[in-house]
């Protein structure tokens, strides 16, 4: 072994930078390079087609600022994040509580995991035709019982509680098991030590699982605040259908991400919808400020 791998052995800091450079390198390549582009592509009128843009300065924030149709989707897509994450968090934490309370299985953890494991555009496919008003299953189970058939995905009102829905059902299970790997770290003793001092179930749940679980559940926040702020192919799929308009219809389904992709892609217009992903990424930063301050995210009261 040659005396200068000796020395870097010697130093753990140096080993370290070693096995983060591979990981730095795609950082920096495909994460923090497109940012500052897509930053500086803010300030012009980059057009895709030719390439290239010219400096408009602050003209892009100014003209989102009075753009009627990226505040509407903003509150879409706030809808659809209260939507999602409130359902989602709910029922990925009651699952996660019975399945520490009365099975540990490995297959079970597997069953739970698979709609997470199928891609998101598979997932649209399957829940549109699933869902189809016509031919769906789901509206010939309705007609069945008497409730009679929804259309779920061509109904304003219906659009974005459907999306929650589907997207809850493909990621509540990984929720699940991300709060299960945080109640694991729980311990035993604190709940034998609740059951002497005569708690139930309800009461050790709120008194000692729920304050323990603040740092899991702060870093399940994040995560599915962020990841439901960047939806899109689920929506750009079970609504545009076949020769349909993504973000229908009229609109109700325009979430934030399908109007930047408008404006990329249908418009030409790069250097305004990079404007509207650098207001994003601003909010979704003060979001997760917000969800770890709050929850204190940082901290365990457990150490």
């Amino acid at each position: 072994m040659s005396e200068r791998w000796q020395r870097v052995r010697h130093h753990p800091g140096a080993v370290a930078a070693l096995f983060l450079l591979p990981a730095g390198f795609g950082f920096v390549v495909f994460y923090l390079w497109p940012a500052l582009r897509a930053l500086w592509m803010s300030f012009t009128d980059y057009n895709v087609l030719r390439g290239s843009g010219d400096w408009v300065g602050l003209q892009n924030y100014q003209d989102l600022a009075a753009d009627p149709l990226f505040w509407h989707s903003m509150r879409v897509t706030a809808l659809y994040v209260v939507l999602n994450i409130g359902v989602q968090t709910a029922l990925a934490l009651a699952m996660a509580v019975m399945m520490d309370r009365l099975t540990r299985s490995a297959v079970v953890r597997g069953v739970l995991v698979l709609p997470w494991l199928i891609p998101q555009v598979v997932v649209g496919l399957l829940w549109l035709w699933m869902l189809d008003p016509r031919l769906g299953v789901v509206n010939h189970a309705l007609d069945w019982v008497g409730i009679g058939g929804q259309d779920f995905f061509g109904s304003p009102a219906q659009v974005i509680p459907t999306l929650a829905g589907v997207n809850t059902w493909r990621f509540v299970g990984y929720t699940a098991l991300l709060i299960f790997a945080g109640l694991q770290m729980i311990p035993r003793h604190l709940y034998e030590a609740a059951a002497l001092d005569g708690a139930g179930e309800w009461r050790t749940f709120w008194r000692v699982t729920l304050p323990l679980l603040r740092p899991v559940l702060a870093l399940v926040l994040v995560l599915s605040v962020v990841g439901s702020f960047q939806v899109f192919d689920l929506v750009q799929v079970a609504t545009g259908g076949i020769g349909g308009q993504p973000g229908g219809p009229a609109n109700s389904s325009l979430v934030i991400y399908v109007y930047i992709f408008r404006h990329a892609f249908n418009f030409n217009n790069a250097g305004y919808a990079a404007a509207m992903s650098a207001v994003l990424a601003v909010l979704l930063a003060a979001v997760t400020f917000f969800i770890m301050r709050a929850l204190r995210g940082s901290r365990s009261d457990l150490a």
